[in-house]
């Protein structure tokens, strides 16, 4: 029993955080540094009150349990707020990912809320 416990526990822990892997909240330096270091990064431009936003973060949440995206940084930008950025790249709508690969942006997506077309853009950063 105690052993089932742990591992229910085990999973549930796993799930959780890779979940949150998904709702990294945007954060400017640390955006700088990972382009300029030519990691890979993704920017989700999100609103709370965004329905198809809400549809794109469930299908990341589980894209972000598969092995080949776990250490993907995905971070969250919200779209009501960081004017900046949004002008900076030329965002106009949310619901929008933006993909970097060696310090360039490669690919990017509004609107798509297909979890295959969500991996296959998501593979461009790999």
């Amino acid at each position: 029993m105690i052993n089932f416990l742990y591992r229910s526990f085990l999973i549930f822990t796993l799930f959780i955080s890779a979940a949150f892997s998904a709702n990294t909240p945007f954060v400017q330096a640390e955006f700088t540094q990972l382009v300029q270091q030519g990691k890979p990064v993704v920017l989700h431009i999100h609103a709370e009150w965004c329905s198809t936003c809400r549809a794109q973060q469930a299908a990341l949440n589980d894209l972000m349990l598969l092995p080949e995206f776990k250490n993907l940084p995905v971070l969250r930008v919200n779209f009501d707020t960081e004017e900046a950025l949004l002008s900076a790249y030329k965002v106009r709508r949310q619901s929008t990912f933006i993909v970097f690969k060696n310090g360039k942006e490669v690919a990017r997506s509004t609107g798509e809320t297909n979890s295959t077309a969500i991996a296959a853009l998501l593979n461009k950063a790999l």
